[in-house]
């Protein structure tokens, strides 16, 4: 059956990760007393400025790192699954 997008609902969801993350959580903490920006200097050598595809920021990276030693998470699947069922539950709520 062909139907058109104009029957779709579009809809637009705005989250805060403020909300999300409870004023006493542990990562709170870590955010508020580690710079990661000494990553950026070490690695920057490493990039190059004018060629290739956008990178993905290393801080970010570097703190997927982090939160899979944190929490155990030992592949990019299980942070698949994690965020997805973490998203479901916020949905929920």
């Amino acid at each position: 059956m062909l139907r058109s997008n104009r029957e779709r609902q579009q809809s637009y969801e705005f989250v805060s990760i403020e909300d999300l993350v409870p004023e006493d959580h542990l990562l709170r903490k870590v955010d508020k007393y580690i710079d990661f920006s000494f990553i950026d200097e070490i690695v920057r050598p490493l990039y190059c400025a004018d060629n290739g595809r956008p990178a993905i920021d290393p801080v970010i990276l570097f703190k997927m790192i982090f939160l899979g030693y944190f929490y155990g998470i030992r592949s990019e699947r299980q942070y698949l699954r994690l965020g997805v069922k973490r998203r479901s539950n916020t949905i929920q709520n």
